[in-house]
């Protein structure tokens, strides 16, 4: 009797992927129910309280009916997860609920955006949620961080963000001004109060994931000391990296101390250099990143503005207060926009 096999890889593959796919399928239907559902809970209680003048006696109202909820179906219904649907209810519209769940979003990343007032803000972190793919944990770490303060967008008329940001949303890519930002923390990299140029670079490419996390999922490495050859003279570029969203080449150079209008000198001739020698075709133009460990505020805001393709950014090996960088950041917002309102 001819020997016949009782196991078939291909067999258990196909069935993995059936099992996979419909679970895979079953989630996003599951999380598009709760999603609108929770909203359509604080879009009721919401009516209720208002509409019908009782909301002197709101919170009484809500304690009492998780109370009910609960008793008939169990955890999870407290009078918190009750204030939370209300909030989301006076937070989105449903077609934002709609629009927050086809794009994979959950009720704990709707939970952590229904915190952000600024309609503008909120729509930043949804839209780099999606598109950087972002875990909840991830989400808060950012929004914490104050990322979007940080960016050059968030120095633009307000009329000008809706704009990007739409443009965003409908292309599904991100923009300069989305990606590059005044400042960035590397305290990840461990590094001690004294350290050199060569010390720092070591450092991003032993921690060289963490610190792709702080650039952004997008940045792909490419290269360090790059070398590069112009009139016999050799050149190094610290760090290149290639961005997928912007489809650009990014070189990025390491400075101990401010910046000088040298650094924007060096970096031009490296990116003319990679424009004709190393850029692909259905590339874009090569951008450049100055990375320095103290900020010169007008440069750094008078370069990130400009369309050009050399960003400058200050870099924090220690976490900064808190505090004090947020008000630097918010002035330095609000001075932007009052300069680019004279223009």
């Amino acid at each position: 009797m001819e020997n016949l096999e009782i196991y078939s890889p291909e067999l258990y593959s196909d069935v993995c992927q059936l099992i996979d796919g419909t679970r895979s399928r079953l989630a996003s239907v599951v999380n598009e129910e709760v999603c609108l559902m929770n909203w359509l809970i604080g879009k009721r209680i919401k009516e209720d309280v208002l509409y019908s003048k009782r909301a002197e006696y709101g919170k009484e109202i809500i304690k009492n009916l998780a109370t009910q909820l609960t008793e008939r179906y169990g955890k999870g219904w407290s009078d918190r997860k009750l204030l939370h649907c209300i909030r989301a209810a006076y937070t989105f519209t449903e077609d934002e609920i709609v629009y927050a769940v086809r794009i994979q979003l959950t009720w704990t990343h709707l939970r952590s955006l229904m915190f952000i007032d600024d309609d503008l803000k909120r729509s930043f972190y949804l839209e780099m949620a999606h598109l950087e793919h972002w875990d909840t944990r991830t989400l808060d770490r950012k929004i914490d961080g104050m990322l979007y303060e940080r960016t050059a967008l968030s120095r633009k008329p307000k009329e000008l963000i809706r704009q990007e940001l739409d443009k965003i949303k409908t292309t599904h890519s991100l923009t300069p001004d989305a990606v590059f930002r005044s400042s960035y923390f590397l305290d990840i990299l461990g590094l001690a109060d004294t350290y050199s140029e060569r010390d720092l670079e070591d450092a991003i490419l032993l921690n060289l994931q963490s610190f792709i996390k702080e650039m952004g999922n997008d940045f792909a490495f490419l290269d360090r000391q790059k070398r590069i050859t112009v009139d016999a003279v050799d050149y190094r570029i610290d760090l290149l990296f290639y961005h997928r969203s912007l489809r650009r080449l990014v070189a990025i150079d390491l400075k101990l101390g401010k910046f000088k209008p040298e650094h924007e000198g060096q970096m031009l001739l490296y990116l003319r250099y990679l424009n004709k020698n190393e850029r692909k075709e259905g590339e874009e133009s090569p951008i450049g990143l100055i990375l320095c460990s103290e900020g010169n505020t007008e440069h750094i805001e008078y370069l990130m503005l400009e369309d050009g393709d050399i960003k400058v950014a200050q870099y924090f090996t220690q976490l900064p207060d808190k505090k004090i960088l947020s008000e630097k950041l918010h002035r330095a917002i609000a001075v932007a926009r009052e300069n680019q309102s004279k223009e």
